[in-house]
C-alpha cells in the first residue's frame, strides 16, 4: 500500500477523551480489529515478588545507610532499563521519601522522638509499596488498547480499495476542520467537532466491514466453485456493491462540504481585506482630492464602496452554501 493511500487510525467517538488521547499517543500498542484482542499481560512471579517485596524491604532496611539508595535504584531496574531511568519510573513521591527519610529519622532520633522516627520509616515503606504497585500494574496505554479493541480501526483493517476511500474522507474532514471559515466560527452551525468525527467513524466502520467481506470472499476461492454456487453468491456481491456506492456517496458529500468550506475561506479572506478598506479609502480619497477634481474623486470612492458591498454579499452567500452542504451530512440513524 502506498503511503498516500494509508489512512490514519480512526477512533470510535464513544471512547472517552482521556482514553482516546492515551491511544493516539501510543499507536505502536494498538492492535487492528481484524486481529485477536491483545491478552492481559502476565508478569513472571519472580518479577512481581522482586518489585512488591524486595524493593520495599531494601528501601526500609538500607535507606538509612550511605549509598543505600543506589542499591534500591539498581533493584528498581530489574526489567533491564537503565539504572536511574528504571527507578525514576516509580514516581517522584517514593524516590523523594526514600531520599529524605534517613536524614529526618536521624533528626528525630537525636530529639528523642523514637515513635515519630518509626512512623516515618513506616510511611516511607508504604510509599515504596505504592510505587511498586504502580510499577507492576498494566500501563494505561496497553490497558486502553486491550479494553477498546474493536473500537479503533487501523490501516491493517482496510484493503486497498477501502483505504483509498477512507483517505478521501479524512482529507475532506481535515480540509473542513483546517479551514479559516471553521476557525473563525462561520461554520459552527454544523457542529463540525461532533458531526465530522461521527462521520469518519461510520465511514471507517463500513469500509472495514467491506474489507472483511471481500477477504472472506477471496478465501472462498470463487474460481473453484460451480456456476450454481457462484449464482447463489451473486446477491451478496450486489449487496456489497450497493453498500460501497452508498459509502462513496457519503464521502462525495464530505468532499462537497470541503469544497464549499474552501470557497467560504476565499470569501472570508476577501472580507478581512474589506475590513481594511475604510482606512485605505480615506487615504486614497485624500490622494485623489489632491490630484484630480472633486467630481471624479467622488465617483471613484463610490465605486470602492459598491465593491465592498458586493464582496460582503459574496461572503454571506458562500458561507450559506457551505452550511447547506454541511447540513446534508447525516448518518442513517439521524
Amino acid at each position: 500500500m502506498i503511503v498516500e493511500s494509508r489512512p490514519r487510525p480512526v477512533f470510535d467517538p464513544g471512547i472517552c477523551d482521556d482514553d482516546r488521547a492515551v491511544l493516539a499517543a501510543a499507536p505502536e500498542l494498538l492492535v487492528a480489529a481484524c486481529r485477536p484482542r491483545p491478552p492481559r499481560p502476565r508478569l513472571r512471579p519472580v518479577t512481581v515478588a522482586a518489585r512488591l517485596v524486595w524493593i520495599p524491604a531494601f528501601a526500609f532496611f538500607y535507606g538509612v545507610l550511605p549509598g543505600g539508595w543506589l542499591r534500591v535504584f539498581f533493584l528498581a531496574s530489574l526489567d533491564g532499563d537503565e539504572l536511574v531511568g528504571g527507578a525514576a519510573r516509580w514516581g517522584r513521591l517514593p524516590v523523594a521519601a526514600m531520599m529524605l527519610t534517613p536524614a529526618l529519622q536521624v533528626v528525630l532520633l537525636l530529639l528523642g522522638q523514637t515513635e515519630a522516627a518509626a512512623v516515618l520509616a513506616a510511611v516511607s515503606f508504604g510509599g515504596w509499596v505504592a510505587g511498586a504497585l504502580r510499577y507492576v500494574r498494566e500501563p494505561a496505554a496497553a490497558r486502553a488498547a486491550r479494553e477498546h479493541h474493536g473500537s479503533y480501526l487501523l490501516p491493517g483493517d482496510f484493503d486497498r480499495a477501502a483505504a483509498r476511500l477512507l483517505v478521501r474522507a479524512q482529507r475532506a474532514i481535515d480540509a473542513v476542520l483546517g479551514s479559516q471559515a471553521h476557525g473563525a466560527g462561520l461554520l459552527d452551525d454544523v457542529n463540525n467537532a461532533v458531526v465530522l468525527p461521527r462521520q469518519e467513524w461510520a465511514i471507517a466502520a463500513a469500509l472495514a466491514e467491506h474489507t472483511r467481506l471481500r477477504r472472506e470472499r477471496r478465501a472462498q476461492q470463487p474460481e473453484r466453485l460451480s456456476p450454481r454456487v457462484r449464482a447463489m453468491l451473486e446477491p451478496q456481491d450486489r449487496a456489497l456493491e450497493l453498500s460501497v456506492r452508498s459509502v462513496t456517496r457519503r464521502i462525495e458529500a464530505l468532499e462537497a462540504y470541503a469544497r464549499r468550506a474552501g470557497e467560504a475561506d476565499d470569501a472570508y479572506h476577501e472580507s478581512r481585506v474589506l475590513q481594511e478598506l475604510p482606512e485605505q479609502n480615506a487615504r486614497y480619497r485624500d490622494l485623489l482630492a489632491s490630484t484630480v477634481g472633486d467630481e471624479m474623486a467622488g465617483a471613484e470612492i463610490r465605486g470602492m464602496a459598491e465593491d465592498a458591498h458586493r464582496a460582503e454579499r459574496a461572503l454571506r452567500e458562500r458561507v450559506t452554501s457551505a452550511l447547506r452542504a454541511g447540513h446534508e451530512l447525516r448518518l442513517p440513524a439521524e
